[in-house]
């Protein structure tokens, strides 16, 4: 306990003697850089800094930011100590077009002081490789904040093919593959592969859990997930080429800040990692290889007349569902290709069936399986057959030709041959007609007189008009009434949203709640951090919109004197006060702070409840 008020009064000094010394609030970026080079623009602030508000970037892109770090620092001259603390925020940029850039001050709160920083001036030339080199990326990782980037190996994405050599309409796999050796998140695919030349089928559905293993490399341990694995079949021969895949991550790099005090006691103490440990998260662009496939045209020797592009191992069976029957009777003949190839490229067989036959396209089935491994599954023909004549007929055996991957030849199965006994139908040739692809859709046609209709007339009176009537001129005026209505409607509003005060007071309960709903959030998931500002936006931000202050000019005072001139009791006046001191007293302060988020949380959403209450 002596130790826990020991560091504690120690840390109430050390922010004590901050906030007593003389405020500098400063910019700094490097004054030249290349188009499309990334770079740092930094704020620091030497003192405990709340309410950042950055400048206008125009004439840049930002990649990430602003982010906040926090340093500290302990001195002790001739038995004299002197302690600091001092804020960052940082943004990384890229430059996006020549020119000559002012960027505008920034403001931060110390103390509820209001500080603005310099104006920054950046230079902007077409040669890319400006002085002091590019900063921030490494390998399609962006830095977040002041020293903590992600190395070019710790995340990467890796595009692997089972074969870049096969035959044409052979299946090949695409794997793409991510390798990690920190926490990644939020992963995105923000540009997917082209496949010219290829049919392609996906064989990870997109709500599947990726599948993740460890793999050492170069000695050292990534765990690997298969982000995306496509089966592709080639439609034609010559060097087709797989585009990169790209996708967005966020990666969380371990960061500590060395503290030295000149002191051992004091060394030890803060840059014990509970208290100096920080972790930044950093964004990720990642972009796997290009594949490049040299697709093989299949073997011209042996190759039969009837190959219709088939290739795999696959088997074929037929079957007829009778073989006697009267003429004009449907038969049904259903032949299925099984295996594992390019099934769904095989849209036709050769069927010749006697010509007193009545035959239609076939219905073609797809029953396709997709796994890890590859595509399988069958595909069924059915044909529906209508012999018109009586006799003994016979349908040739069927051929089903294909290159067989495992024999590395042209292979040919055929179904046996059918005999049908047909014999003397009843009713009227040609009286059947046929609207689908089963014997069930087959429906005869006795006559072409219509049904004698048996349900009740409306009947209405001779000379009888609906023009002219009170129905008609009512359909002519309400739309006239409706488009008056419209247009008046229309312009209310288009002056209250040019109102731009009133619409920010009319919303801003709002949009506290909607900030105070985002806390919650981060309060059930106990990420303090952000629960703390999320909390301490919803707070100014409603003070701001609800009584039309500027957020530059956002302090104690002027929000006391607003609530005090809309007679708000007061009362309340300092509870809310005493909300926005606890809130940035707990965000900043050492201990446990799990158990006072919710307290603040439930002070936060009362206080805002009583002012709307006390404002109506």
């Amino acid at each position: 306990m002596k130790r826990i008020l020991f560091f504690a009064g120690l840390f109430f000094a050390m922010t004590f003697m901050a906030n007593a010394q003389d405020i500098q609030f400063t910019g700094s970026a490097r004054s030249v850089v290349g188009v499309g080079e990334t770079f740092n623009l930094s704020y620091t602030v030497n003192g405990q800094a709340s309410n950042f508000r950055g400048p206008s970037l125009s004439g840049f892109d930002v990649i990430s930011g602003p982010f906040t770090s926090t340093s500290s620092s302990i001195r002790s001259v001739n038995g004299r100590t002197t302690m600091s603390i001092s804020n960052t925020f940082s943004y990384l940029l890229q430059a996006s077009r020549e020119g000559t850039f002012e960027i505008a001050s920034a403001s931060v709160q110390v103390d509820r002081k209001t500080y603005k920083s310099n104006v920054v001036t950046i230079k902007v030339v077409r040669n890319g490789s400006s002085k002091g080199g590019s900063q921030g990326m490494t390998s399609g990782g962006r830095q977040s904040s002041s020293g903590a980037k992600s190395g070019g190996n710790d995340v990467f994405l890796k595009a692997f093919v089972t074969n870049d050599n096969p035959l044409q309409g052979e299946e090949v796999v695409v794997t793409y593959k991510i390798f990690t050796k920190v926490p990644i998140s939020q992963i995105s695919i923000s540009k997917l592969s082209s496949f010219q030349g290829f049919w392609s089928q996906n064989l990870i559905k997109d709500n599947e859990k990726f599948n993740q293993y460890t793999q050492t490399i170069n000695g050292e341990q990534y765990i690997v997930a298969d982000i995306r694995k496509i089966a592709l079949f080639p439609l034609k021969s010559g060097r087709l080429t797989i585009d990169p895949l790209e996708m967005e991550c966020v990666a969380q790099i371990k960061r500590q800040v060395k503290t030295k005090t000149g002191d051992p006691f004091f060394d030890d103490f803060f840059n014990d990692s509970f208290f100096n440990s920080n972790v930044a998260t950093v964004e990720k662009s990642l972009k796997s290889n290009a594949l490049y496939i040299n697709v093989r045209p299949l073997p011209d020797a042996n190759k039969p007349s009837d190959f219709s592009g088939a290739v795999g191992n696959f088997s074929f069976t037929s079957s007829l569902d009778k073989e006697k029957v009267n003429a004009n009777e449907p038969i049904n003949l259903k032949c299925t290709v099984t295996g594992q190839g390019n099934l769904q490229l095989i849209d036709r067989l050769n069927v010749t069936f006697p010509p007193d036959f009545e035959t239609y396209d076939p219905k073609v089935t797809s029953n396709i399986n997709t796994t890890a491994s590859g595509v399988s599954g069958s595909q069924i023909f059915e044909y529906l057959i209508i012999p018109r004549k009586p006799g003994r007929f016979t349908i040739k055996p069927i051929p089903f030709t294909f290159y067989d991957l495992k024999t590395h030849r042209y292979t040919t199965v055929s179904t046996p041959a059918y005999t049908i006994d047909v014999g003397k139908g009843t009713g009227e040739a040609g009286g059947a007609v046929y609207s689908g692809g089963n014997k069930e859709d087959i429906k005869y046609i006795g006559s072409d007189i219509r049904h004698i209709k048996n349900q009740l007339f409306s009947l209405r009176r001779v000379g009888s008009f609906f023009f002219g009537s009170l129905g008609f001129y009512l359909l002519i005026l309400i739309p006239v009434f409706l488009f008056l209505a419209i247009i008046i409607i229309w312009r209310k509003r288009m002056e209250q949203q040019s109102n731009v005060v009133l619409m920010k007071n009319l919303k801003a309960t709002k949009v506290a709640r909607k900030r105070l709903k985002k806390a919650s959030d981060f309060l059930k998931e106990g990420k303090q951090e952000l629960f703390y500002e999320e909390i301490s936006q919803a707070l100014w931000g409603y003070l701001s919109d609800k009584f039309s202050i500027p957020k530059a000019d956002l302090s104690m005072d002027s929000v006391s004197d607003a609530l005090m001139q809309k007679s708000v009791n007061e009362e309340i006046i300092h509870q809310f006060m005493d909300t926005l001191n606890n809130t940035e007293f707990t965000r900043f302060a050492p201990g446990e702070k799990n158990q006072k988020m919710d307290k603040i949380y439930n002070e936060a959403l009362d206080i805002i409840s009583k002012i709307e209450r006390e404002l109506k």
